[in-house]
């Protein structure tokens, strides 16, 4: 394929997508705290929440278990951990992912011969395309409960939340971050933050730059993984 044409393919494509896929929501949001606690001030209903730093694609390793590449990851004034997920799929979103990705966070942030006690606290949020859970509501607030204590609250200083994406009530400040995230066009979207970001990522030559080089770059780790894998299955 000549590169002209490479080239005009990988626009379509940036054009296309949006802040709910999240290759294309890690370059936006790269070193973005104003998107990022914009986004957690809706989902968390804290208009003061004030983020100190962030990172995306922070990939945490494991000698005895499995490593886990965070898509956003991100700390606010009183130390809380934030873990936002973006996931367009069902299968990417399982319960027990989000279980596994709150012990990964607890175990990085307790340093050794720190008293457990002093656990930070942690949120991890999964923001889906589609209604995962079923329940038709907006977001689910996930805790744990004690069963024989008239579900009082077992105040571990943990909370899984999911974000249903599918439910764009464009009179709640939610409804309408969902509808921006899953909004391909910047200048029909609500929040000036994030159309800012898409704009410049979808409308600027420096920005097009960018984004078709990380297309181009996932493009070949989908062809590498492609090419492991039938070197495995052919051995």
């Amino acid at each position: 394929m000549c590169a002209k044409k490479r080239r005009s393919e990988s626009s379509k494509l940036i054009e296309e997508l949006r802040l709910i896929d999240d290759r294309f929501m890690n370059v936006c949001l790269r070193d973005n705290i104003e998107c990022v606690q914009l986004m957690l001030r809706i989902i968390m209903n804290k208009p003061d929440l004030v983020v100190t730093n962030m990172q995306t694609q922070e990939v945490v390793k494991s000698l005895t278990g499995r490593d886990v590449e965070f898509d956003i990851t991100a700390t606010d004034s009183s130390g809380k951990i934030y873990d936002i997920e973006i996931q367009r799929s069902n299968a990417g979103a399982d319960f027990r992912r989000a279980r596994y990705h709150a012990s990964v966070i607890d175990s990085k942030s307790l340093g050794h011969g720190v008293p457990f006690s002093e656990l930070t606290e942690s949120r991890v949020i999964f923001i889906t395309e589609n209604d995962v859970l079923g329940g038709g509501a907006p977001i689910y607030h996930i805790d744990r409960r004690i069963k024989e204590m008239k579900n009082k609250l077992f105040d571990d200083g943990s909370c899984i939340i999911y974000v249903n994406a599918s439910s764009r009530n464009l009179e709640t400040e939610l409804g309408k971050l969902m509808s921006d995230l899953c909004n391909p066009d910047p200048d029909t979207m609500h929040y000036e933050p994030l159309a800012d970001v898409v704009r410049y990522f979808k409308r600027t030559r420096k920005g097009q730059a960018i984004m078709a080089s990380a297309y181009e770059e996932w493009v070949r780790r989908i062809a590498d993984a492609a090419r492991e894998e039938g070197i495995e299955q052919g051995i």
